[in-house]
């Protein structure tokens, strides 16, 4: 009895994490994907810190991630800003929901960290009948999930490159994320919008069915008004890459990149990661903790590393998108881990 009440006491003494880890539930896109990348590093990160076990779900539509998370029904999920600002709202994907029950459940929602890695391409192969992106007059077009927030992504990439809105020009197709390749690749698009991350496992898979060109916004048209609305809509953030690193990531892969200068310019797809604001806040440090500390693993583990855009260093605000049209509260663990990690953390994302 002594020798168990000893040993009860130094248990009881000692950080969580180094006698018990938490299980966690997770959502994340399909394989491929930038976000189903940082979800399953993040999950060997902090499996190997003692920290938690992510139980994950791939091939999620993060339109219903966002919303369980909100619910408490769900640890943990890669949001596009855009989702928790038409949340708020009760809006688009969430107007069954309601302006005052959206805005209650977004109120639920706190980040951990942001990214910004995956920007809006424009691709089609080689032998179909595209020639021109932005003559896509009667095609068939790949550009997003059944809903969310890359199908609202993709249909403001169509009408900036043909001014055309879906159904009133070109038919928009639409499959749930786990199908994206075998739908293009089956035939059932001329072309195909999507955000990606570089490279994209994703479009090296369909580029394998036959020789593919992708490319990015013309700097015409992202310097025009529509383009710089686009440009700084809710959920979105800019993009830039010098075109050789872009090429570069694809080597090796029928996959030809164009551009109008020597940078792919578009617009990104801004994301945090999300958990509920119930979360146990030391629960919260230890993730964000062990993420930051993570950071060469995340950069070292996969081609698109160095492209990831991972929130490792200081929290401005206005570099992940979340301090403008679209507000997202960090949460006070994750916000402490930076600030023991020597990082700032601005106003507008403390609750």
């Amino acid at each position: 009895m002594f020798k168990a009440s000893i040993a009860g006491a130094l248990l009881a003494a000692l950080p969580a994490a180094v006698y018990a880890q938490a299980t966690l539930t997770a959502e994340t896109t399909s394989p491929g994907s930038t976000p189903h990348y940082i979800d399953t590093t993040l999950a060997g990160v902090l499996e190997s810190a003692g920290v938690a076990t992510l139980q994950i779900t791939e091939g999620a539509t993060l339109t219903n991630s966002v919303q369980a998370v909100a619910e408490g029904q769900l640890d943990m999920a890669p949001a596009p800003l855009i989702l928790p600002f038409l949340l708020s709202r009760g809006i688009g994907p969430y107007s069954g929901i309601g302006e005052e029950q959206g805005a209650e459940l977004a109120g639920n929602l706190r980040a951990l960290f942001f990214t910004a890695a995956s920007a809006q391409i424009f691709g089609h192969y080689d032998s179909g009948a595209i020639s021109d992106i932005t003559e896509l007059e009667g095609m068939r077009i790949w550009n997003g999930p059944p809903r969310g927030a890359a199908l609202t992504s993709g249909r403001a990439a169509i009408q900036l490159l043909s001014g055309l809105q879906e159904g009133e020009g070109y038919e928009g197709i639409q499959s749930p994320w786990p199908d994206t390749v075998s739908t293009i690749t089956g035939g059932g698009a001329d072309g195909w919008t999507i955000p990606e991350g570089l490279p994209s496992g994703r479009q090296i898979a369909i580029a394998a069915a036959g020789a593919t060109t992708i490319y990015d916004m013309p700097s015409d048209l992202l310097n025009s008004e529509l383009g710089q609305q686009i440009m700084n809509a809710p959920g979105h953030a800019p993009y830039s890459v010098p075109v050789d690193e872009y090429r570069a990531a694809y080597a090796g892969n029928d996959i030809t990149i164009v551009t109008d200068d020597d940078t792919f310019d578009s617009f990104a797809t801004a994301f945090a990661q999300i958990v509920p604001a119930g979360m146990d806040e030391q629960l919260a440090y230890d993730i964000t903790a062990a993420f930051l500390a993570g950071q060469e693993r995340f950069e070292t583990g996969s081609p698109r590393g160095p492209y990831l855009f991972l929130s490792f260093g200081d929290i401005d605000g206005v570099g992940q998108g979340v301090c403008g049209a679209v507000t997202m509260l960090m949460h006070p663990g994750a916000i402490r881990a930076y600030e023991d990690a020597g990082h700032s953390v601005a106003d507008c994302v403390r609750p």
